[in-house]
């Protein structure tokens, strides 16, 4: 019987370990090169749309993006405006709203397509629940501390981002 037991623990060990190694490679769906390019903390620089600063968002948003090995990515951006304090501990409808208007905050997973230059963000968890599953993002690197995230649903919008050191 313990013959039985430590084998099947070794074998979900291997079934573990096999399903995990898996995932990672599928959820990257790339070349560990060009996933390693993605990997780390961005700090955001700038969205633009038709070259102009986001009117939603206004000229100087903040923000951070987070790329893991395993294919898991988190973002978060506020909007640049005053944030004033609610009249009471709990928000008014609108004090609500105007604090959720253009703020934007996801997580998941995300795959890289290098022939066609795209980074799908697969979202689990999002702010905004109206917002597709995926986001499908054109991407460029300016350099191994810059990337430039295209929303392929609009191709005028850029989304500027700068590697934390």
């Amino acid at each position: 019987m313990r013959k039985i037991t430590q084998l099947g623990m070794m074998l979900a060990i291997v079934l573990i370990l096999w399903s995990a190694a898996g995932n990672s490679f599928r959820v990257i769906g790339s070349s560990p090169d060009a996933a390693k390019r993605f990997v780390g903390t961005w700090r955001l620089v700038s969205i633009t749309s038709n070259g102009q600063p986001d009117p939603i968002r206004g000229p100087h948003p903040t923000g951070l993006i987070y790329y893991d090995g395993t294919g898991h990515m988190a973002v978060q951006i506020m909007p640049d405006r005053p944030r004033p304090k609610y009249a009471s501990s709990e928000p008014t409808p609108a004090e609500a709203k105007a604090a959720l208007t253009g703020y934007a905050a996801y997580f998941g997973t995300y795959t890289i397509d290098e022939r066609a230059h795209t980074l799908t963000h697969h979202r689990t968890g999002n702010i905004n629940p109206s917002d597709a599953v995926d986001a499908v993002r054109r991407y460029e690197f300016n350099s191994s501390d810059q990337l430039i995230l295209t929303p392929v649903e609009n191709p005028m919008r850029q989304l500027t981002w700068e590697r934390i050191k």
